[in-house]
């Protein structure tokens, strides 16, 4: 009797374990600029990460905004982590983007907007950071 050890017991597919499918998450070095920067953003305002984290990162206003909201923001409440729901760029001039995302805590959802400005080094920067009001569960 002959034992077929390459499969489990049960498993049918020809699929071996050298063909396991590639992972579907899009690795830091190819999100474009703003998603990378709602998800430090996000890090920063949820208490993830200290303010300091994005201080080669930011110019201008914008660690001052992130150094005020930081503390008092309800993303760094108890209850559901934080999460990128979506995050929508447009580029109104050649090395700025003008961004928003939408941060869900639970049924909890706020809007952070941001504008990144790219230098001469060609890496991009925070210049200015906002968060809205929450929306109220609905019911």
């Amino acid at each position: 009797m002959s034992v077929n050890r390459t499969r489990p017991a049960g498993r049918h597919d020809r699929r071996g374990p050298e063909t396991v499918p590639p992972q579907r998450r899009t690795p830091q070095r190819m999100l474009r600029p703003h998603h990378w920067f709602a998800e430090r953003l996000l890090a920063v305002l949820s208490g993830q990460r200290p303010v300091h984290w994005m201080l080669g990162h930011t110019i201008g206003e914008a660690y001052d905004q992130l150094a005020e909201l930081a503390p008092t923001t309800p993303l760094r409440a108890r209850g559901a982590r934080p999460v990128v729901r979506q995050c929508h760029g447009a580029q109104p001039a050649p090395g700025v983007v003008e961004a928003c995302a939408s941060i869900a805590a639970g049924e909890q959802v706020r809007a952070m907007a941001f504008r990144l400005e790219q230098g001469p080094d060609l890496r991009w920067r925070c210049a200015a950071v906002e968060l809205g009001t929450p929306t109220p569960p609905t019911k």
